[in-house]
């Protein structure tokens, strides 16, 4: 069976920690673990997830809660309670749900502190690795037989029934994906003909083959050797040379597009292409519908399938392009010009290597950390680099019922910090005393001690210390709405005793991160993720992928800005006298921020969650902490009736995640809800004091979410809630969890209810 670990880790000469590897979660297969029930209760798990898999696509997770729960022994004591049609809810009810969710969530609390969760859904992030592995001559040390089959048990888990695979797990099928999938069946001993190879084949051929395949594809498939460099746009690593008084300086762009590019840069530089095997030979015919030598690849470099287009190139890039191809790229790769590509791959390896070092050699993303360990085996096949690449691929993995997947990394200290504050908030600190008390250690334990080591600015880095990352210390990038949230629970604890809770963050601690906060706000008052925005906005168009929007530089968010905002008020009431006019300064201006982006409708667009009514959550959370009220604020009531239209028949509020990528609300097919989204509207109509004015729609909404609690105190997975850069989907397995247990504890704590009890 397979089988989740934390926290663990043997320092070598190529894996290390800067924290004791608290917040690692791996996972190892051992045949002689289990009960015969246990592994039972597992393949009950898959059979499940298959029979179901065209309905509900983001797996439960179940694995490792399986392996929890029976570690921990739990069982569910308190009965079930259910609200009859026509009943009203009582506070015993309320309590009597939120008392099981809080167990049953407990229960499932690592060693170290955290939650674990799976955190994936896109179906671009695992062939990658696996096709690399395979150059490499790897693919059989890392993967055992056991990885393999679960690998392929994800790959069939979600190929749709067309054929092809979506960018994402809940996406029409795309050529990106579909073509990766294919080849990554194909390298992992699956046949051409053999029936899920068949029709994603036909897929492929049907849709104009792999010459369609948009820009990131293309690249892939070069360095595999199923495309030509030819045929794909020129990424010239001397764009690491410019000056920086440039607009199109790489410190003027986004961070995750900066590490995408570098490595990227590298290998087009270098024209790597990988072992051309027999294998290779086959796919070659595979996958076109002409003979591979007599393709015109200079004449497919602009294609793109209709089915992957979601940011069409404006005409001046494509100028952009082909002016570097036609007149650019020959004089660099020919004498004298050539020492200048020399030069500039040598010092792309060196932002490489140093961004490496600084994780831990896990980067900051999955895209990222492929790339970066073939640049390394590149360089050198047999050295360090890639050998400290190679321990930390398990980092990457997860196994749920319905495969092996790779994360984006982890969101263990992003679900941490919204799952204490969760528990804080249901007032049932004295039962779950040991839980807080380690749910507040991994906080304290995970938060950013350093800056980046050395010039970190000429590395286009910027401060990190007193920052908490998306999951773990070694990840080493700052994010703000992370360390705001993180900053949050500190500041909680520090107003509870200790003996509870373990002993309060030092003040400095504190400082470090409202230092990271302030940092990061815009002129605009909006608050950044990563580093500080304010790059030209005409630098967008210039976004080099077809699937990705506002890509190119960072921009600020209304999750960072409210999040922000909810800490630095909280810090202002404790520590008062610290960078007092700052803070105000700071307050007033991003409240005035989230009043100046909110839309029409009287929503706001979420960046990283299903959507409008993710995004409204925030913004109301963030005004209703800077002291603004459905009484004295326009913004408020526009949100408030906004929320209240959307309300569903049932109670609930239930959002498509095609509102992301149409920037427009679009409600869930056939009047559903999710309880998710309905865990958000509560909680922002609760911001905005709908209690007071007139609870019914909370009543409503409290009674779907008890109603759908399960027997064990767990709550249905549905749809997928997580989402970045407009048209990409991320599954947050621990949201069911966490969201609806937070608005029933604020459901409890903030509406006046009837007692039972006479």
């Amino acid at each position: 069976m397979w089988r989740l670990k934390i926290a663990e880790g043997v320092d070598s000469a190529y894996l290390y920690s800067t924290n004791k590897y608290v917040g690692r979660q791996i996972w190892e297969f051992d045949p002689n673990h289990g009960s015969p029930e246990l592994r039972q209760e597992v393949e009950k798990a898959r059979q499940d997830f298959w029979d179901n898999r065209h309905h509900v696509k983001p797996s439960s997770d179940l694995l490792w809660r399986i392996q929890f729960l029976h570690e921990n022994k739990f069982k569910q004591t308190i009965p079930q309670v259910k609200v009859a049609d026509g009943e009203d809810i009582t506070y015993e009810t309320a309590t009597a749900t939120l008392r099981r969710a809080v167990h049953f969530f407990s229960a499932l609390q690592a060693s170290d502190g955290h939650w674990p969760a799976e955190n994936a859904g896109p179906l671009f992030f695992l062939p990658p690795l696996v096709m690399i592995l395979y150059i490499t001559g790897h693919l059989n040390t890392v993967f055992s037989a056991e990885h393999r089959r679960e690998i392929l048990r994800y790959i069939y888990c979600h190929q749709n029934e067309d054929g092809g695979w979506g960018f994402h797990i809940e996406g029409h099928s795309t050529m990106f994906c579909t073509a990766l999938s294919y080849i990554c069946m194909r390298i992992l001993g699956e046949g051409p003909d053999e029936n899920a190879c068949s029709i994603a084949r036909k897929w492929i051929l049907d849709h104009g083959t792999v010459k369609a395949i948009p820009s990131w594809g293309k690249t892939w498939l070069s360095i595999l050797g199923v495309f030509e460099w030819s045929g794909s746009n020129p990424m010239p690593p001397e764009f690491w040379l410019l000056p920086s008084f440039l607009p199109m300086h790489p410190a003027k762009m986004w961070c995750y597009c900066r590490m995408v590019y570098m490595p990227m840069s590298y290998l087009y530089g270098k024209r790597f292409v990988g072992p051309i095997t027999p294998l290779i030979l086959q796919l070659r015919e595979e996958l076109y519908d002409q003979p591979y030598e007599e393709i015109n690849w200079k004449s497919i470099r602009h294609l793109c399938a209709k089915e992957d287009l979601y940011y069409p190139h404006p005409l001046l890039q494509d100028l952009m392009w082909d002016t570097c191809y036609v007149l650019t790229e020959p004089l660099l790769t020919r004498w004298p010009l050539n020492k200048l590509r020399e030069k500039a791959l040598k010092v792309t390896m060196e932002h490489i290597h140093y961004e490496d070092e600084n994780s831990r050699y896990i980067t900051i993303g999955c895209v990222e950390k492929v790339l970066c360990m073939l640049a390394c085996w590149v360089e050198d096949p047999n050295g360090d680099y890639f050998k400290k690449h190679l321990a930390r691929i398990p980092d990457y993995l997860w196994v749920a019922e319905d495969g092996m997947k790779m994360q984006s990394f982890g969101s263990q200290q992003w679900d941490t910090g919204f799952a204490i504050q969760a528990l804080l908030d249901s007032d049932m600190s004295e039962e779950i005393g040991e839980t807080l008390k380690k749910g507040h250690d991994f906080v304290k334990q995970s938060q950013v001690k350093e800056d980046p080591s050395g010039d970190f600015r000429s590395m286009y880095r910027h401060i990190s210390k007193g920052s908490w990352t998306f999951s773990d210390q070694d990840h080493g990038w700052q994010v703000s709405d992370c360390t705001a949230e993180g900053l949050k629970c500190c500041l909680l604890f520090s107003m509870m005793p200790p003996e509870l809770v373990g002993e309060k963050m030092q003040p400095q601690e504190l400082y470090n991160a409202v230092n990271i906060l302030l940092y990061l706000q815009s002129k605009n008052g909006g608050l950044a993720a990563w580093e500080p925005a304010g790059s030209s906005e005409w630098l967008e168009l210039l976004n080099p992928t077809e699937f990705f929007a506002d890509i190119v530089i960072e921009h600020e968010y209304v999750e960072c800005t409210s999040s922000a905002i909810q800490a630095l008020v909280l810090f202002k009431k404790l520590h008062p006298h610290h960078r007092k006019k700052e803070i105000e300064t700071f307050i007033t201006k991003a409240a005035g921020y989230l009043e100046d982006v909110q839309k029409p409708d009287g929503s706001w667009y979420g960046n990283w969650g299903v959507c409008f009514t993710y995004g409204s959550w925030f913004a109301l959370g963030g005004l209703a902490a800077a002291g603004k009220s459905y009484n004295n604020c326009e913004a408020v009531r526009k949100s408030v009736n906004f929320l209240l239209n959307s309300q569903r028949d049932d109670g609930g509020w239930g959002e498509s995640y095609l509102s992301c990528p149409k920037k427009e609300y679009v409600p869930l097919e056939g009047n559903r809800s999710n309880l998710v989204h309905t865990s958000w509207a509560m909680m922002g109509l609760i911001h905005s004091g709908q209690a007071d004015r007139d609870p019914t729609p909370l009543h409503r909404a409290a009674k779907l979410i008890i109603n759908s609690q399960l027997e064990d105190g767990d709550f249905p997975q549905q749809e997928i809630t997580g989402v970045f850069m407009k048209n990409c989907m991320l599954h947050y397995a621990a949201y069911r969890n966490i969201y609806p247990l937070w608005a029933l504890a604020e459901y409890r704590k903030r509406v006046s209810l009837p007692s039972a009890i006479m």
